[in-house]
């Protein structure tokens, strides 16, 4: 096995630096080593797509967070999918495909001490895509499922607002949500997205914040209240949707990407008292809560998509990990229209 390895190389990409608002060039550093073979209990997994996601700009920043800082001169870190090159642990066969956190490289070696912890699992691509295994089928989609349904709570009938509801968690919330029963408004910038959550996910409505007024837009589409507010962006638009929201409402607090690249501190929500009012709940969701039942959710949305009732939209960037730099930034310039996925080789 040695030898088959001993002419691959692992181009990397590394954090060089903490980002002072949005990250630039200088805050990246392209490395590369030689692929090495498994030791015992270990597997090396060849790096097929990654997923980009905003809570990666947390992970830059120093500090306590729910999951502890990408290092400086450590590999970004990145959830992904990719096949097995090599085993030497029981569960996992040269060919697999696998998903977990491989890291923005072209070969993830992860030893037997860290297979937990990099959540390796092998999956079924008959199930879905490489890119829908990083969407619906992936972190985004455990996201969207577990904060609506078990932080959410939704009944039929109640009105449901998703802000980045075009984005890789947001269509999935919205979705799920008119399979409840529910009525569903989505927030997102521009008018081509709003079109294609109402027309191709099923939205009641869709409000463009870059068009026109969120305020006005909730006042016309939510006319009954807001029930559950699944919030992916903080900022104005939570503070606004504060105003609208109905008695024993749910706020699901997801991300604040309005705020992930502030050189100032972090603004919190200036009518958070409508939630003594309205006796209401703000909580958050970090989807590694749910690690030991994604199998639950898998089963049912890969369901919904194999019988038409959900749509998965990847935006899909090739150019493999040298394009990692310019690709995130899509992310804060709201460039991406649907999950953003990084292609390293081909399936």
């Amino acid at each position: 096995m040695a030898s088959t390895l001993a002419h691959l190389v692992n181009h990397q990409v590394r954090l060089a630096a903490r980002p002072s608002g949005l990250p630039v060039a200088g805050d990246w550093q392209f490395t590369e080593e030689p692929v090495a073979e498994p030791a015992e209990g270990g597997v090396l997994v060849k790096t097929l797509a990654l997923s980009l996601d905003p809570a990666m700009r947390g992970w830059m920043n120093e500090g306590k967070s729910y999951i502890a800082p990408v290092g400086i001169g450590e590999v970004m870190r990145a959830g992904g999918v990719g096949v097995v090159v090599a085993s030497k642990a029981p569960g996992f066969a040269a060919g697999d495909h696998v998903s977990g956190t491989l890291g923005v490289q072209e070969y993830c070696l992860v030893p037997a001490e860290q297979l937990r912890r990099s959540g390796l699992a092998k999956i079924d691509l008959r199930l879905g895509t490489v890119t829908q295994w990083l969407n619906v089928l992936g972190m985004p989609g455990m996201t969207g499922y577990f904060g609506l349904m078990d932080v959410g709570q939704p009944k039929a009938g109640e009105t449901v607002v998703i802000s980045g509801a075009a984005g890789a968690v947001g269509q999935t919330v919205g979705q799920i949500a008119k399979l409840r029963g529910c009525r569903v408004v989505g927030i997102a910038g521009g008018q081509a997205k709003c079109d294609w959550v109402v027309q191709e996910l099923g939205f009641d409505a869709c409000i463009d914040y870059k068009g026109g007024s969120v305020k006005d837009g909730l006042k016309q589409h939510c006319p009954n209240g807001i029930d559950i507010y699944f919030d992916n962006v903080g900022g104005e638009i939570l503070d606004t949707v504060l105003t609208r929201i109905n008695r024993k409402a749910r706020i699901i607090i997801c991300g604040a990407i309005s705020q992930y690249n502030n050189t100032t501190p972090v603004q919190g929500p200036k009518n958070y008292l409508s939630l003594l009012v309205n006796r209401a709940r703000m909580e958050g969701i970090v989807v590694f809560d749910y690690a030991d039942r994604y199998h639950l959710a898998i089963a049912e949305m890969a369901g919904h998509l194999q019988a038409g009732r959900m749509k998965s939209k990847e935006d899909v960037v090739t150019g493999g990990v040298a394009a990692f730099p310019g690709t995130l930034g899509k992310l804060f310039t709201g460039e991406n229209f649907g999950k953003l996925v990084l292609q390293v080789a081909e399936a």
